[in-house]
Formats: C-alpha cells, sequence, structure tokens
C-alpha cells in the first residue's frame, strides 16, 4: 500500500517563486495546479521571494493573474525584510539610498526611512536589489555612497535568475560590480537568513511548515536555516548533479521533480547491507565516486545517491562533486 502524500506531513508550505511557481511571466506547468490543492489537505500558503523588483502586492496580483491563489499578506519579500533591517539599524528619518526600483523604495518608506536617489544627497544608508533597469550610473551611485562609508544593505545575492528565455543575471552580479569597486560586503536581509522564513510562517502561524526552492544557496540554505523541512525542485536553478555535490548547509531533506510531486508518497531511502536504498534504485559511496543501479532518468536512483554520498561526507563546507559510475547503464 502507498504511503501519505508527502505534503499531508506539514501545515504550510512555504514556496519560492522563480523557479518554482514560474519561470518569467509564464506559470511551470503543474504549479498552479498544485498550489490550489493545499487547500484540499488543510496546508497553509506563504510565498517567500528575494524579487526586489515587485511590491508584494504586484506579485501577488501576477500570482492570481496565473490562477495561483494568492493575498498580498501571504507574499514575504526580501525588500521588506532590508525595510525591517535598516530600521533597526538606522534612526527614524534617516536617508537611505535607492539601488533599485519603485517598489524597494517603498519598503524603506514604510520602514520610516527617507529614500533619495543620488549619493549627493548624503544617505547614510544604501540599499541595494534587483531591478532590470539598473545601470552603470546607478551601481556608480552606490559605489560613491558605500565608499564613503554608508551602511550597505542588500536585499539578496542571487547571482542569476530563471527567465523564460534561459537563466539570467540576478542581484548578486550587480552587488558583485560594487564590492569589486569599494572593497566593501553588504548586509544581506533576504534569504539565505532565517528571518524571512520566520516571518512568513508566523504569518501562516505554522508549526511545521515546507520550504520548496529551485536553489540551493538561497532557499534550501534559508529553509535550513530556519530549521524547517526542506524540498529541491527541478523547474529552476539547481539539478540533479548540483544537488548531489550540494555542501552540508545546502543540502534538502527531499527531492522532487516538480510541486505534483508533492500529492505522491515519498519514497523511503534504507540503508541495506551498505547500500542505500530507494524504490528499485541502490547506491554506495566508493571513495571519489558513487556507484549506482538504476535508471538515470528515474528520480529514486538520484535520491538513494544523494542518501550514499551525503552519509559518507556529512560534513562538506563547500560543493564536493562524486564520479557517478551507473551500473546499469
Amino acid at each position: 500500500m502507498p504511503g501519505p502524500v508527502l505534503i499531508s506531513a506539514f501545515d504550510a508550505l512555504l514556496a519560492d517563486l522563480d523557479g518554482v511557481v514560474y519561470a518569467g511571466p509564464h506559470a511551470i506547468p503543474g504549479a498552479v495546479e498544485s498550489l490550489r490543492r493545499l487547500a484540499e489537505f488543510g496546508v497553509g500558503l506563504g510565498y517567500v521571494t528575494n524579487n526586489a523588483s515587485r511590491t508584494p502586492a504586484e506579485v501577488a496580483q501576477h500570482l492570481r493573474d496565473l490562477g495561483a491563489p494568492a493575498e498580498d499578506h501571504q507574499v514575504v519579500s526580501s525588500p521588506q525584510a532590508a525595510g525591517e533591517l535598516l530600521a533597526s539599524l538606522l534612526p527614524a528619518g534617516s536617508r537611505v539610498l535607492i539601488t533599485g526600483g519603485d517598489a524597494l523604495a517603498r519598503e524603506i518608506e514604510l520602514a520610516g526611512l527617507v529614500p533619495v536617489g543620488s549619493e549627493a544627497e548624503n544617505p547614510v544608508a544604501v540599499v541595494q536589489g534587483f531591478h532590470p533597469d539598473l545601470g552603470w550610473k546607478d551601481l556608480a551611485e552606490a559605489s560613491y555612497a558605500v565608499a564613503g562609508g554608508a551602511l550597505w544593505v542588500a536585499t539578496n545575492t542571487d547571482m542569476s535568475i530563471p527567465q523564460a528565455r534561459g537563466i539570467a543575471p540576478g542581484n548578486g552580479t550587480l552587488v558583485a560590480a560594487v564590492a569589486a569597486a569599494t572593497g566593501q560586503r553588504p548586509l544581506v536581509a533576504g534569504k539565505p537568513e532565517a528571518p524571512l522564513f520566520h516571518s512568513a510562517a508566523k504569518r501562516l502561524a505554522a508549526d511545521r511548515p515546507l520550504v520548496v526552492g529551485d536553489r540551493l544557496d538561497t532557499d534550501i540554505l534559508g529553509g535550513n536555516n530556519a530549521g524547517f523541512a526542506t524540498v529541491a525542485v527541478l523547474t529552476g536553478v539547481d539539478t540533479r548533479e548540483s544537488i548531489l555535490a550540494a555542501r552540508s548547509m545546502e543540502r534538502p531533506r527531499y527531492l522532487i521533480s516538480d510541486l505534483t510531486d508533492l500529492y505522491r508518497p515519498y519514497p523511503a531511502v534504507k540503508l541495506d547491507a551498505g547500500r542505500y536504498r530507494c524504490g528499485a534504485a541502490s547506491a554506495v559511496a566508493d571513495g571519489p565516486t558513487v556507484r549506482i543501479s538504476g535508471d538515470p532518468a528515474d528520480l529514486d536512483s538520484w535520491r538513494a545517491a544523494c542518501a550514499a554520498w551525503w552519509a559518507a561526507h556529512p560534513d562538506a563546507p563547500t560543493a564536493l562533486a562524486p564520479v557517478i559510475d551507473w551500473l546499469d547503464h
């Protein structure tokens, strides 16, 4: 008999957006239907996003336009976290240089601070978030202020963003430009820091949330930092191979193809006579190699491989990729 479906063990789903729910303007196949089914299981839904180019209300409207369930309060964003962080560090009314769009400026205003657009306006802090219209002049203004001693906060440091046409540069690449020019490093307000996830869980009154994301370095690391269960989905940035090679703090508890897998029983991985078995697949770590008996197209093969490799390398501070030996292929 199949066991209970994966999502039934949790009281809320904290979902990333880019690469999980949509890529660019379009929904990922199966995502909207999966999000709508959560209500059948009594599972709450929150969206945790590093996107700084739109307000939570705009994000929620986009989700509703796609057919997904979304109220404004269900969207928790890194610009909100940046505003809260700056408000905790600065006196009310302090000037903050906005390196980003109107949505970011709005969150800074809501935090009781004054957005400005130039280093010449004597800001005491810089907040940097992604916007597709950012250019060299914007990065130069940020660099002047940071080099002059202004407090520097980044909404996030995502190096890439999944778009409909492929993977595009993210806020982290623009932050890196300012860092290269100034020799400084920003405080990071959003993922992978834990408060963003704790805030989302608190809004939903959730005790057992499941964090789902496509990125190890933001979604999975952030969920793990928050002490929540995490599931990596293969519809965005990270791949089977990169997940297998993940450093310890970025390893998800679960691995699924897409959100529809939330409504299937999750197969157990068991250690049997020195081999890790999952479904019809099995794997063993042998020095620098993982030897897998199974079909490369079957996710159970990768689940077994992850269990074997991670058990052999429980404390990996950096990504560590094994040689993969497919015994049956």
